[in-house]
């Protein structure tokens, strides 16, 4: 466990931008608490919690965190506009995740600097009106036969993305 412990202080030292998520109606309180989970090990500062989003205190929630959700902020907002709004106004740029036509590969998305990362509803995703305030809408390809991911895998996959183009040095 020492050795893990000196791995990740390594980690949070080449770790300068901020990271932030927009949940937009994500409606399974499983997959908010699994993307709390993976925000909390990615250095992620807030979340904001849009429309119909569970909170971090939903039993179901709190059971896949595991008590993760004490190291990160949350702020529930009426809709998607209004995060995205309170996101770019600390700074953040938006980057929804979504499989859209103007969508750019994960992999090719500038990711550089204070990023909010917004992922959508399990079922219809991003909504227009978060996609029309994003300040880039990026997807993660998929060469398999399967034609979506699940929100909490999807999240976790781009958060890994901002972190690694960021001490590759990439982007900026």
């Amino acid at each position: 466990m020492t050795e893990v412990k000196r791995l990740n202080r390594d980690w949070r030292r080449r770790t300068q931008a901020r990271l932030s998520l927009l949940l937009d109606n994500v409606g399974q309180p499983f997959n908010v608490g699994s993307i709390i989970r993976s925000a909390a090990a990615f250095g992620v500062e807030q979340i904001w919690l849009c429309g119909s989003t569970a909170g971090p205190g939903h039993p179901s929630a709190r059971k896949t965190a595991l008590g993760t959700d004490r190291l990160l902020g949350f702020e529930a907002v009426p809709s998607a506009s209004a995060g995205a709004a309170a996101a770019r106004a600390d700074g953040y740029r938006i980057v929804a995740i979504e499989l859209a036509g103007e969508a750019v590969p994960l992999y090719q998305a500038p990711l550089h600097g204070d990023i909010c990362l917004a992922v959508g509803n399990e079922d219809s995703g991003c909504s227009a009106g978060l996609l029309a305030v994003a300040d880039l809408v990026a997807y993660i390809p998929q060469p398999g036969k399967v034609g979506s991911l699940n929100v909490a895998a999807a999240t976790a996959i781009a958060l890994s993305e901002v972190r690694r183009q960021e001490w590759a040095g990439e982007g900026g």
